[in-house]
């Protein structure tokens, strides 16, 4: 018996004009995975965290984390997940 999935993503993508950052991602990660993304500068590894944190809309496609709709229940999306990024975007002295 397998874990449910905790992210699902179908044809997730983000345009910026004619660059496309993210190009339609399908993937499903079950819950207790461990999942990293890697890829070299520019391969929308960044893009794609920003639309699973809500922080950027994707342009297409669709996205659930932990059967919360990503555009749909964005606020129910922040309340599951946390993010901590590598450089603070904030105050930097907190």
């Amino acid at each position: 018996m397998s874990a449910e999935p905790i992210v699902v993503t179908q044809a997730l993508t983000r345009r910026f004009g004619d660059l496309t950052a993210v190009d339609a991602l399908t993937l499903e990660v079950r819950r207790g995975e461990v999942f990293g993304l890697l890829g070299r500068n520019g391969a929308g590894k960044s893009t794609f965290i920003k639309m699973l944190t809500t922080l950027l809309p994707p342009t297409s496609g669709t996205a659930r984390i932990a059967g919360f709709d990503l555009v749909h229940e964005a606020a129910a999306v922040r309340r599951v997940i946390g993010y901590v990024p590598q450089a603070l975007s904030a105050d930097g002295e907190l």
